[in-house]
C-alpha cells in the first residue's frame, strides 16, 4: 500500500510544500480565533465595566480596543513567520522582527495618543462624583502630553533604525538656533497660546472682545497658532495668537452682572415731583425679583438740562445673558414710565419758549 506522500507525489504535489501550506494556514488560522476571541472578550469586558462607576477603566478599554486588535495581527504574523522559518532565508527574518518592532512601537503610541483624547474627553464633561474640569486648560495639557508622545515614538524609532539620538539631539540644538530666528512669528504665535492656556484670559465658548481691536464674537477653537472667533454675523475670525499678547481682551462672559443703567428727563413743569418718583422707581428696583439688591443701587437727580430736571437709574440685574438681560430691562422701562403717569408727570422732550415783549408806544405832541 502507498503512503499518502507517494500518492501526493503521483499527482504532482510536493509535500514538503503541502505541509508548509497547511502548517500557514493553521496558523493563520489560529490568529485569526485568537483575534476573534480576544474582540469578543472586549466587548464582554465593555458590558460589565459599563455597569461599575469607574470612568478610567471604560477610558483604558475604550483606548485599547483598536490597537490591541491590530497588536494581535502583528505579533500573530511574525509568529506564523517564526514557526516556518526554515522557508525564508535569514534577511527576510531580520526584516520581518524589524517591522514587528516597528509596528509594535506605533501601536503603542497609537495606544497612548487615543487614551489621551479618551481621557481629555472625559475630563470636560462633568462626571458622576465630580465637576468638569476647565475645558481650555485640559485641551492644553492634552495636546502637550501628546507632543511628548509623538516626539519619543518618533526617537524610538529612529534609534530602532540604527540612528544616533545623541547626534540628532545635538543638531536639533544647533538647528533649533537656526530655525527660531527664520520662524520668529510662528513661535511668537506657539508661545502667545501658551500663555492663554496659562493665563486662562478666555475659554472655548467665551464671548470676547477687544478695544484696542476689532475683536469680537465668540471663541470656538484655541490651536498653537491661532484662535478661531465666531463673529456675531456668523463669520469665523482667526487670529494669530501673539496678537493676544499686545492687546487688552475683555471677557464679558465671566461678568458677575449686567448693568441697568439710564438717563430719564421730566419736564421743568413736574420738577415738584421728582422727588417723589425717585423714591418710588427705587423702591420698584429694590423689590425687583431681577435686580441684585447686594450690588449699587442708585436714583437720584443728576442735573438740570436744557429742556429737562434728569435723574438717572443705576443697578444691576441677576443675570448676565444677554437675552434675558434685555427682556428685564424693557420691562424696567415700562414700569418706570408708568411710576411717572402715576405721579402726574412726562417725559420731555426739546422745547423753546419764545417770550413776547409787549411793544412800547412813546406818545408825541403836536407842535
Amino acid at each position: 500500500m502507498k503512503s499518502i506522500d507517494q500518492l501526493l507525489g503521483s499527482v504532482g504535489i510536493d509535500t514538503t510544500q503541502s505541509i508548509l501550506l497547511t502548517k500557514v494556514f493553521l496558523l493563520v488560522f489560529a490568529v485569526l480565533l485568537f483575534n476573534f476571541m480576544v474582540r469578543r472578550l472586549f466587548a464582554h469586558f465593555a458590558i460589565q465595566l459599563k455597569k461599575t462607576e469607574n470612568e478610567w477603566d471604560d477610558a483604558l478599554l475604550d483606548a485599547a480596543r483598536k490597537p490591541l486588535a491590530w497588536g494581535v495581527w502583528v505579533v500573530g504574523m511574525a509568529w506564523v513567520v517564526g514557526i516556518v522559518s526554515h522557508a525564508f532565508d535569514a534577511n527576510t527574518l531580520t526584516v520581518v522582527a524589524s517591522l514587528r518592532d516597528t509596528f509594535l512601537i506605533v501601536l503603542v503610541s497609537w495606544f497612548l495618543v487615543r487614551l489621551v483624547n479618551v481621557v481629555v474627553a472625559m475630563l470636560a464633561r462633568p462626571g458622576k462624583h465630580r465637576d468638569a474640569w476647565d475645558k481650555t486648560t485640559v485641551e492644553a495639557m492634552g495636546k502637550l502630553v501628546k507632543a511628548a508622545v509623538i516626539i519619543t515614538a518618533i526617537l524610538a524609532l529612529m534609534q530602532h533604525f540604527g540612528f544616533s539620538i545623541s547626534g540628532v539631539l545635538a543638531f536639533g540644538g544647533v538647528g533649533g538656533i537656526a530655525i527660531g530666528f527664520a520662524a520668529k512669528d510662528m513661535l511668537s504665535n506657539f508661545f502667545g497660546g501658551l500663555m492663554i492656556y496659562m493665563d486662562r484670559q478666555f475659554a472655548v465658548g467665551d464671548w470676547i472682545r477687544s478695544p484696542d481691536k476689532e475683536i469680537e464674537g465668540t471663541v470656538e477653537y484655541i490651536g498653537w497658532r491661532i484662535t478661531r472667533i465666531r463673529t456675531f454675523d456668523m463669520r469665523p475670525l482667526y487670529v494669530p495668537n501673539a496678537t493676544f499678547s499686545s492687546i487688552s481682551v475683555e471677557n464679558p462672559s465671566r461678568m458677575k452682572n449686567r448693568r441697568f443703567y439710564e438717563t430719564f428727563g421730566l419736564r421743568y413743569q413736574d420738577q415738584d415731583k421728582v422727588q417723589a418718583i425717585t423714591v418710588a422707581v427705587k423702591n420698584m428696583l429694590l423689590s425687583h425679583a431681577a435686580i441684585d439688591t447686594q450690588q449699587t443701587l442708585m436714583v437720584n437727580v443728576n442735573t438740570f438740562n436744557a429742556h429737562s430736571v434728569d435723574f438717572f437709574v443705576y443697578s444691576f440685574t441677576k443675570t448676565t445673558k444677554w437675552t434675558e438681560f434685555h427682556e428685564i430691562k424693557q420691562q424696567l422701562l415700562g414700569l418706570i414710565g408708568d411710576i411717572v403717569a402715576q405721579h402726574g408727570a412726562d417725559f420731555a422732550f426739546p422745547t423753546q419758549t419764545i417770550q413776547m415783549m409787549p411793544q412800547q408806544t412813546t406818545a408825541t405832541e403836536d407842535s
